[in-house]
């Protein structure tokens, strides 16, 4: 397999923009279907999808949004698609047969979908895994191992001879980023990874020289496309710290830096990319303030109410937290109602990040631009993470999704306090520390219990570590070294406590008379 690329901020942290209860499960298994789709020539008649027993997806698969977001993706549909909650019943009304089987087939990755597609000409095999946030690899095709992660468009070229030949002609006569012959006993062909599809032109050309028997073109489902030796001005917090000590940027500036590097993009570009994100969480907040309804849920909307009795002072005075919890809670209510979210960094955390900062951005009385810089400083100390752990709650429980977003909150709210680079990161420090080891046991088999109430944790403890690290507290432990213990904790964590449904809260008897009933 190819080295992995940095990751992306806009790819793997902030986004993507969705419908859905889980990035992992719906955004990732939808954009799994829509390259499948591209494989199949947007021609499918039947699907076979696995699951091993041993994985997250045999208990979570229909409860979590995996079938719609894979019904939806081989469709060929958008991850903000209204249509999203029925996927299924369009993809049989499209005449598609489908089967669903839980079959041991020793996936290594708990989020693995093993898939036979056929049509009238052809038939494919491909396991891919959703690594997390949306993010998603396929990592084999009819028996060949190879690495297609849907940044770059990829043309590949089926061929039953003369495989090498073929790869030394595209290297010369075409703009390539990267040539893979990929080969075992019954199958040939080679992976053109670019920029853009190869030309009509250059198959053509191809065709007439070499003996081709098929050629297939999937398009990037990424919104940052990979290229070429990527160069970032760092990889983890240490080095950029070592990066800044001559510059003194502020945080969001040093994300700014890093993605212009990442995506290939304008400092402008990734400003204004940034804030179209947090316009998006501005109208889900205000969407969920207004009460949301959906019967496959859990919990209404409570938001509505909460904002009642706040501004009547019935509660408690919590200060801004009253706030946080306002606006994280109408965050989750509009995921787990099937509205249009941000997943920060996945969406089953989308509440206590943008909840937390978007709140005391109100009470500070800030502009969106000043929204958006904080939600970028989050967005590097996210790249960390991304770049050394996981946001998989089936990898590393429930403190790779609320955990992170609590780190990467406290740093944004360092940031609009006025803080230091080095307090936005003690801050993500503290924050992660206290979170360590948190599990993933959703009530039910839905994202909303006790889902709600870790994201307004994760939003009341940034709140707690930014205002420690402001006053000078000792954070002790680095940031890099606590994500590198994020990430051996997390396989510590028994499976039935990472988003597995086997454990916890999860196999209580009230919910399990809870999941009776939803699906009656």
């Amino acid at each position: 397999m190819t080295e992995k690329n940095p990751p992306s901020i806009f790819n793997d942290v902030i986004g993507p923009v969705m419908r859905g209860p889980s990035s992992s499960h719906c955004a990732g298994a939808l954009r799994i279907g829509r390259l499948v789709r591209d494989l199949m020539d947007g021609e499918i008649q039947e699907v076979l999808v696995e699951f091993d027993p041993n994985g997250s997806l045999a208990t979570t698969h229909k409860s979590q949004g995996s079938d719609i977001g894979l019904f939806a993706g081989l469709l060929g549909w958008e991850m903000t698609d209204e249509r999203l909650p029925e996927s299924e019943q369009y993809f049989q009304k499209a005449g598609i047969a489908v089967q669903i089987k839980i079959s041991k087939f020793k996936a290594e990755h708990p989020n693995t979908y093993k898939l036979t597609l056929r049509n009238s000409n052809k038939k494919h095999h491909i396991i891919a895994i959703s690594t997390g946030g949306g993010s998603v690899e396929i990592i084999e095709l009819d028996g060949v191992h190879l690495s297609i992660a849907g940044d770059y468009y990829e043309t590949l070229i089926f061929t039953e001879i003369d495989a090498i030949s073929l790869s030394d002609y595209l290297a010369k006569n075409t703009k390539a980023d990267e040539i893979i012959i990929n080969q075992n006993r019954t199958i040939n062909f080679i992976e053109v990874k670019g920029q853009s599809f190869l030309s009509d032109q250059e198959l053509v050309d191809i065709t007439s020289q070499f003996q081709i028997v098929d050629v297939k073109k999937l398009r990037p489902v990424l919104p940052a496309l990979s290229r070429k030796e990527i160069n970032v001005p760092f990889r983890n917090c240490q080095e950029m710290l070592a990066f800044n000590r001559s510059r003194n940027l502020s945080l969001w500036e040093l994300a700014v830096e890093y993605e212009s590097a990442r995506a290939s993009l304008s400092k402008d570009n990734v400003f204004k990319r940034m804030k179209e994100i947090v316009e998006i969480i501005q109208m889900s907040i205000e969407q969920g303030m207004k009460g949301t309804l959906y019967k496959d849920r859990i919990l209404g909307a409570q938001s509505p109410k909460f904002q009642t009795q706040m501004e009547s002072g019935k509660l408690l005075d919590g200060g801004i937290l009253n706030r946080m919890i306002l606006y994280v809670s109408a965050l989750m209510e509009v995921k787990s109602s099937m509205g249009v979210i941000v997943a920060a960094p996945t969406a089953g955390s989308c509440g206590g990040l943008p909840g937390a900062v978007l709140a005391v951005a109100k009470d500070m009385e800030l502009s969106i631009e000043d929204t958006t810089k904080a939600i970028l400083a989050a967005g590097i100390i996210g790249m960390f993470i991304a770049s050394h752990a996981t946001f998989a709650a089936e990898e590393g429980g429930c403190q790779a999704e609320c955990g992170a977003g609590s780190g990467m909150a406290a740093a944004a709210l360092v940031s609009l306090a006025g803080g230091t680079v080095q307090q936005a990161v003690d801050a993500a420090s503290i924050a992660l520390q206290n979170i360590l080891g948190m599990i993933c046991d959703p009530v039910a088999n839905r994202v909303e219990v006790p889902c709600l109430g870790k994201n307004v944790m994760a939003a009341a403890n940034a709140l707690a570590a930014a205002n420690m690290a402001l006053a000078g507290y000792d954070a002790v432990i680095t940031l890099d070294e606590v994500i590198e213990t994020m990430n051996q904790v997390g396989p510590m964590l028994p499976k039935e406590l990472r988003c597995t449904a086997l454990g916890g809260l999860s196999v209580t008897k009230t919910s399990k008379e809870i999941e009776k009933k939803l699906k009656e």
